[in-house]
């Protein structure tokens, strides 16, 4: 499979809404393309996030990756929030995957960050597969915390 990955921006939001609220449905979320375009609409307005998109030759949205800009302080240096990663399932099993991860670590290391994070699910074998795979590294010292508002 031909994957083509380039930065998003609001003019793609017709082959990443579809994409996105795919995701959402991953994670059983009720599909509302009306609140994936509204959420994604904000982030391009705002910067407040990056999104890499996967097409195939036809510019049909294969998958995407999202990543949000944070800090470390004990670094004094940029870092990136790997929050979102989706392969349509048509797609999957053609390195569209892999593709956007590395993707996303060669822009985000062009940007001058000195380090990519992410968190999923501790029964998603697959995907904690792909990603040590490609270097990922668990990390052992720190328990993540969450409050919810």
């Amino acid at each position: 499979m031909n994957v083509q990955i380039r930065q998003a921006t609001i003019h793609d939001l017709d082959v990443l809404v579809p994409l996105f609220d795919g995701y959402r449905q991953f994670y059983k979320q009720t599909s509302d393309q009306g609140l994936a375009r509204a959420f994604l609409s904000e982030r391009f307005a705002h910067h407040q996030s990056l999104v890499l998109l996967a097409c195939d030759a036809q510019q049909r949205g294969l998958g995407f990756t999202q990543l949000y800009p944070l800090f470390s302080s004990v670094r004094a240096a940029r870092t990136y929030l790997l929050n979102d990663l989706f392969v349509a399932p048509d797609a999957r099993r053609h390195g569209v995957a892999k593709a956007l991860m590395r993707a996303s670590a060669d822009h985000a290391r062009a940007l001058g960050a000195v380090r990519l994070s992410l968190a999923t699910a501790l029964d998603n074998a697959a995907a904690q597969a792909l990603y040590e795979s490609l270097g990922w590294q668990r990390d052992r010292q720190f328990c993540e915390y969450d409050l919810v508002l």
